[in-house]
């Protein structure tokens, strides 16, 4: 077996233990079912090759309801902002649903001027063509080189491809799922279901990112397809809380993307009771998006470029939820303490130094340090002091493809979770090569 067909096998088999242990998390009202975009009642997907950029895969994706939607978003926190972003905030905002999304990998369409917002337009018009829906319920996304105009007569006949390729099979949501990847080297989708008002409801997602990830957002695209019945004030409610805890708690390589997009399609299908204020079902639902998007999250971290390693940081004991939260990411965003996960090595004044640096005030005379696997758990620090504890045993832990940090800073209750990734050479090498 050659070097990179073994460093992709065991890249496969360290996914499927990742996915394992998070499945094992869910809620027991929360249940997984097989799928992505497609398992909700009324979505179709579909993958075209338009050669965007790529040759010999496909590179357009498109989700479509059958029905009008109710559409929520967060975006890039990032000044400067591709295009689609611009275009997609209009929607969402301002008109009252959406029906389809576009999604395009290889070429951002950021920082490309009014040139770029137009192809915008064109596409959507396209699509609203093809599909016999209004303009503005046509959302869409691009990810990929920054500052390369699309080839928009490739797009158009790409929307014609998508058009005779899409069904609502787990089939056609996966295939859609592979069209938006970029160096990501697994596609990411879910799908989960709950009992909302004794309906059956379906939420399913898919996304891509692996490299220019950090908070707040990050290079990713993901889209969530739910059919349930849900008013647009308390989606994006939901929406909008729920990032604060997931996609805004990863980060790979410390840089924030142009092109960062969450979107989530609601159509109603389910035929729940519409959930229009904070009652017990709009709680459940909340929990499964909760499940789908953390699942998301902690697949585009673990998936980062060159990563060997999911990275997950644990806060807890903190004086405030706000303190935990900028103790975590700190940790996890630190280049030392990545490139110490990458070497098995619990270099633990580095964890220390990264959450001294942080801004919060804490006492470091009191925190508790430990290290956690599936290879076992192993105290390293205590009351800002090392313990006599076993290298061996500590590498050991380090050495599984899911790794935890925990502190305990004894200031208070609140607590906090962030994800990231190891420091590899070869995040170096993909990122050197990137635009060739």
């Amino acid at each position: 077996m050659k070097l990179a067909d073994k460093d992709k096998a065991v890249k496969e088999e360290n996914t499927n233990k990742v996915e394992s242990k998070i499945m094992e998390n869910i809620s027991e009202k929360v249940n997984i079912i097989e799928g992505g975009v497609t398992a909700a009642k009324g979505f179709e997907a579909a993958a075209a090759a338009a050669e965007i950029k790529y040759k010999g895969r496909t590179d357009m994706a498109l989700i479509y309801s059958q029905t009008p939607c109710q559409a929520a978003g967060t975006f890039t926190s990032n000044v400067v902002k591709a295009a689609p972003v611009k275009w997609d905030q209009k929607i969402v905002a301002e008109y009252p649903f959406a029906q389809a999304v576009v999604v395009n990998s290889g070429i951002a369409n950021a920082c490309t001027g009014a040139e770029g917002y137009g192809y915008c337009k064109e596409t959507a018009e396209e699509c609203a063509k093809a599909l016999n829906i209004p303009e503005d319920a046509v959302l869409v996304a691009s990810t990929g080189v920054i500052g390369m105009q699309l080839p928009i007569d490739r797009l158009k006949k790409g929307i014609a491809l998508l058009k005779e390729a899409k069904g609502s099979t787990a089939e056609h949501g996966t295939a859609a799922a592979k069209a938006i990847m970029t160096t990501d080297t697994v596609h990411k989708e879910i799908a989960v279901q709950v009992e909302l008002g004794g309906k059956t409801v379906t939420i399913g997602g898919m996304c891509k990112g692996s490299g220019m990830i950090h908070p707040n957002m990050c290079t990713m695209l993901a889209f969530v397809t739910t059919d349930a019945c849900i008013s647009k004030e308390m989606l994006q409610k939901a929406v909008s809380e729920d990032v604060k805890d997931t996609f805004n708690m990863i980060s790979v390589d410390g840089d924030t993307s142009t092109n960062d997009t969450l979107l989530v399609l609601a159509n109603g299908e389910a035929k729940n009771p519409q959930i229009t204020e904070e009652n017990e079902d709009y709680g459940l639902f909340a929990a499964a998006l909760n499940t789908v998007n953390t699942y998301l999250a902690k697949k585009m971290a673990g998936d980062g470029e060159g990563a060997t390693a999911l990275f997950e940081v644990k806060i807890v004991g903190a004086e405030t939820k706000e303190d935990a939260v900028t103790l975590s990411k700190s940790v996890v965003t630190s280049s030392l303490v990545k490139a110490a996960v990458y070497g098995h090595d619990a270099n633990w004044g580095r964890i220390l130094c990264a959450m001294g640096y942080s801004g919060v005030e804490f006492d470091p005379e009191k925190v508790d340090l430990f290290f956690e696997s599936a290879a076992g758990r192993i105290q390293i620090i205590e009351n800002g002091v090392a313990v006599d504890y076993s290298e061996e045993e500590a590498t050991r832990i380090l050495s599984e493809p899911e790794v935890t940090a925990i502190a305990d800073v004894k200031m208070g209750d609140a607590c906090a979770t962030a994800w990231g990734c190891d420091l590899t050479y070869d995040y170096v090498k993909i990122n050197a090569d990137y635009r060739s």
